[in-house]
């Protein structure tokens, strides 16, 4: 089965899964100095397992989505002052 027909949900999963123990990846991200670098990495981690996502794809979905804002604790929205 071809990973890029799997939904985007299921892809994120994939690269989660896949991302657990992988020392290098973990330290890039670690390092990134903001979200887009984090994306730079995760896009180029996407594409070495085949999974093809964007970065708009990984930036909206959780649990990538929620790494981002928490790397950059820079909340989506805000409510009230």
């Amino acid at each position: 089965m071809n990973p890029r027909s799997l939904p985007v949900a299921r892809r994120v999963a994939l690269l989660v899964k896949a991302l657990d123990g992988a020392p290098r990846t973990n330290e890039a991200l670690a390092k990134a100095a903001d979200g887009e670098a984090m994306l730079d990495v995760l896009v180029s981690a996407s594409e070495k397992l085949g999974l093809g996502l964007t970065r708009e794809e990984l930036s909206r979905t959780p649990p990538i989505r929620d790494w981002i804002w928490w790397h950059g604790k820079q909340a989506p929205i805000t409510i009230g002052n």
